[in-house]
């Protein structure tokens, strides 16, 4: 159930002190006095949450009575440097953040089984999804284990965070990839904005049946832009259910799309000290793609970015194959071992591709234009683009450029979702 949830304009402070409220009844509903405590937040790429300083809280709370670990729940993604744990995390002692090696750091401990997966897919996937998880997570003894987390439309799961940071965060790569291809094949666009996904559905079907004896519970925010364009905390969910997502699933849907008419022109600004890979500056394509004309284009300026995948086979991959869209990555899928082997991979060929729809232009601060156009992505010089687009000078929504071009800017695409009023039809409860 959910413990409690706070809604509204939410100062840090006042976040700080609902998760100290958290933490008590933690040790109120699953251990009075827990001598091993897990924490588990979501990576880099989600630090403009805030959820690296409520962890940082959560470690000062614990730290003083008990042993206190942190896993930050990368999935695939690069792991952080020992510079950006400092950054994310602040005074937690390195020593305490463990990499999540999803290739030969997790076990398999059982399945989703065809028969559901097909149920829930309406016949769009076949396979069993295995159940592979994180070593450390399932042999550490833990009284207590934290979940940290935005939640937030998300491409694959409808929205991001709850059994997300188990089941992709710390997932090995059996599950990681039978996931990805499965959401693939649901359709990113009837993922987005759903708050049961049939990969959530599987999910979820999981934590009920491998999981219902972790003593864990979830701390998750939804945030919001203000009337004056900024981005702050409007919820704080703590709970040990999925009525604790629902809740936070719910608010987000209301706070976070944004109904837009058919947009021509959108630059979305991917931050550089957070994407550093299309694998996830691409958000900036899922995020908008329902809200983009047919013949539009998405500019995209990406500073940090400096690589294709986040792991170098996934970067060959990419580098390979290319953005070339659904018929032609399905169609390699079925012949290629690589795609077979790389099925998250595949997956992620599908999601950034437009499907030939609209056109995708990558401003990159490290990669040449080569490179770019290499993928089925075009390119345009980042200094020119930052300073006629520069991000200190546009607002969020319409903005009309000295020549009359009408652009659409996005500060933050990873924060929300932008459609058609028609895209969003169906997507009840």
């Amino acid at each position: 159930m959910t413990w409690f949830k706070e809604e509204g304009s939410l100062s840090k402070q006042r976040i700080l002190e609902l998760t100290h409220q958290a933490a008590e009844e933690a040790r109120i509903r699953i251990h009075k006095d827990p001598k091993r405590v897990l924490l588990l937040p979501p990576d880099i790429t989600r630090a403009h949450s805030g959820a690296g300083w409520i962890t940082e809280e959560l470690y000062k709370i614990f730290s003083p009575t008990a042993n206190v670990h942190l896993i930050p729940t990368l999935g695939q993604h690069v792991p952080h440097t020992p510079e950006q744990n400092r950054w994310m995390f602040g005074s937690i002692p390195e020593e305490k953040i463990h990499a999540h090696d999803w290739k030969n750091g997790s076990r398999t401990i059982g399945e989703i089984p065809a028969d559901f997966v097909k149920e829930v897919s309406g016949g769009k996937a076949d396979w069993a999804i295995p159940v592979s998880l994180n070593t450390l997570l399932l042999d550490g003894e833990w009284d207590l284990i934290i979940n940290v987390g935005h939640i937030v439309p998300h491409e694959v799961l409808g929205f991001a965070n709850h059994n997300k940071n188990y089941f992709i965060g710390l997932g090995g790569k059996p599950m990681i990839c039978a996931s990805h291809m499965m959401a693939a094949c649901c359709g990113i666009e009837n993922n987005l904005g759903c708050l049961i996904t049939p990969l959530r559905a599987c999910y979820n079907k999981a934590e009920n049946e491998f999981l219902g004896h972790f003593p864990d519970c979830y701390l998750e925010v939804v945030m919001a832009y203000d009337n004056a364009g900024n981005l702050g905390h409007t919820g704080f969910y703590a709970g040990d259910d999925l009525d604790t997502y629902l809740d936070g699933a719910r608010a987000s849907r209301s706070q976070n799309i944004t109904v837009v008419p058919p947009l021509k022109k959108v630059v979305a600004v991917m931050q550089g000290d957070e994407f550093y890979s299309t694998w996830v500056a691409n958000k900036a394509i899922y995020r908008t793609r329902m809200a983009m004309a047919d013949g539009g284009e998405l500019l995209i300026l990406a500073p940090g970015l400096k690589r294709f995948g986040e792991q170098p086979d996934v970067d060959d991959l990419i580098r390979k194959y290319g953005y070339t869209g659904t018929e032609n990555i399905m169609k390699l899928w079925k012949t290629e071992p690589i795609l077979q082997d790389l099925t998250h991979g595949t997956a992620h060929l599908i999601h950034g591709s437009s499907e030939g729809r609209f056109r995708i232009t990558y401003a990159p601060g490290h990669l040449s234009e080569s490179e770019i156009n290499s993928v089925n992505f075009g390119y345009a010089d980042l200094a020119e683009m930052e300073k006629r687009y520069s991000p200190d000078i546009m607002k969020n929504g319409f903005n009309v450029m000295a020549d009359g071009e009408e652009v659409y800017y996005i500060s933050t695409p990873s924060a929300g979702l932008w459609s058609t009023k028609e895209k969003l039809e169906g997507r009840g409860e």
